[in-house]
């Protein structure tokens, strides 16, 4: 590997890092004579290459960080004055061969700027899967960012190599794109959204005919909405995101703090960091509408439009419902033991199955691991005493739930002044 391949390396990983949405579905590829490789289902790749020289497992690198669009929030946009590089694809293919042939990745996250339109630059990176797929036979796990914009045909063609592929909405709303982003808008971002759908479920009708017939984007899809640039609330946020997992080649949304890359565009809020808990909500939020049956109206309506930074968005929507409560552990249903704060999806699973044999009490709750800090206001079985959130009230039980923990030493006996600064 040669120096000037060494310096593109470095220059296009440091561009690709901002793109969060490149962790691995669980996709399985199985190794074959003369391949080399293979993809090992659950093992959630999701690393990058990094300077210091550590092992890494994904590859998260971009074939250009050249663009023709000059988008406020992006640190590659047109007028910046940044580094500039370009892969060839021989040099990318290679590169990510000799990588994994020395125990450095197990995969691959491809993404780009574009380069003279979007076509010519999905054309390239369609050349890197293909030629590692049928030229090396590599059977590592490949996530392909879609370019906007691009055609059908090279959609098509790339969804039969790569494992997994990803269109970035970046701005949730049309307006706020436009305002930022002038040249683009989300037409451009949910065709090739639908192009990647009907080659998925095509493939699937096609293969129960015919079992051999190649994969297509075997992994899902998945996207990008960056959180804080503009002036959506949580609930404009929830809602597409709702909307997105009804469709059902979509696995995944991501949702990335606004980084203040470009401090001087006056478009842009002035930050000093990333809203980083509004983040970590957002994802709570998300969590409880794919795994414990929650609507995004439940979680954020018109009187909260946004999520409490304060307490997690499951707790926010315990204490704002005290009427659903307490809920009987010995009898309550599936879902609305799901909606108990504390009660994770193993958790309350355990609990429907291991209540078939006897009534459960507070200790055995403890041991399947549910958290009795919280769970102890919203429940009841044969232990647990009924001071739960309709006699605490919610205001009261807030206040305890977040006041900070006790340090190690402090004594409730000790008399404590207060000075005011």
């Amino acid at each position: 590997m040669n120096d000037a391949v060494l310096e593109k390396l470095k220059i296009l990983a440091e561009s690709a890092k901002y793109d969060v949405s490149c962790s691995s579905s669980g996709t399985v590829r199985k190794n074959k004579p003369g391949g080399l490789g293979n993809t090992v289902g659950g093992m959630g790749i999701c690393h990058s290459f990094s300077e210091d020289g550590r092992c890494i497992s994904l590859l998260k690198i971009m074939l250009t960080n050249n663009c023709i669009y000059d988008c406020a929030y992006c640190i590659n946009r047109r007028s910046n004055d940044i580094r500039r590089a370009t892969f060839n694809v021989n040099e990318l293919v290679e590169l990510t061969i000799e990588f994994y042939r020395r125990n450095y990745i197990e995969g691959l996250f491809l993404s780009s700027g574009v380069i003279n339109n979007p076509d010519y630059t999905m054309e390239r990176m369609v050349r890197v899967v293909k030629e590692l797929r049928t030229i090396h036979r590599f059977n590592g796990y490949i996530h392909m960012k879609s370019i906007p914009g691009s055609s059908q045909e090279l959609v098509n063609e790339a969804g039969l190599y790569a494992d997994r592929m990803s269109v970035n909405l970046e701005i949730p709303t049309e307006n706020n794109l436009k305002l930022l982003a002038p040249e683009k808008d989300h037409l451009s971002v949910y065709q090739p959204m639908r192009f990647i759908q009907q080659g998925m479920l095509q493939s699937i009708e096609d293969r129960k005919r015919i079992r051999s017939t190649p994969r297509f984007v075997p992994a899902g899809q998945s996207t990008q909405m960056i959180v804080g640039a503009t002036n959506e609330t949580d609930k404009d946020i929830l809602s597409l995101s709702s909307k997105l997992y009804k469709r059902p080649s979509m696995k995944r949304v991501y949702y990335s703090g606004f980084i203040p890359v470009n401090s001087y565009d006056k478009r842009l809020p002035v930050l000093k960091q990333a809203p980083l808990v509004r983040e970590n909500r957002l994802y709570q939020a998300d969590w409880l509408m794919r795994f414990y049956e929650f609507r995004a109206d439940e979680i954020v309506d018109n009187r909260f439009p946004n999520l409490d930074l304060e307490i997690d968005p499951k707790l926010a929507w315990a204490l704002r419902h005290p009427e659903m409560f307490p809920v009987d552990i010995n009898r309550a249903d599936y879902s609305m033991i799901l909606r108990v704060p504390g009660i994770g999806v193993k958790s309350a699973k355990l609990i429907i199955t291991s209540r078939r044999y006897g009534r459960l009490n507070a200790s055995q709750l403890k041991k399947m691991g549910i958290v009795m800090k919280k769970a102890q206001y919203f429940i009841t079985c044969n232990e647990l005493p009924m001071y739960t959130v309709n006699e605490a009230t919610p205001e009261h039980l807030r206040k305890i739930l977040t006041e900070p923990k006790k340090k190690k030493g402090d004594d409730d006996r000790q008399l404590s002044i207060i000075f005011p600064d």
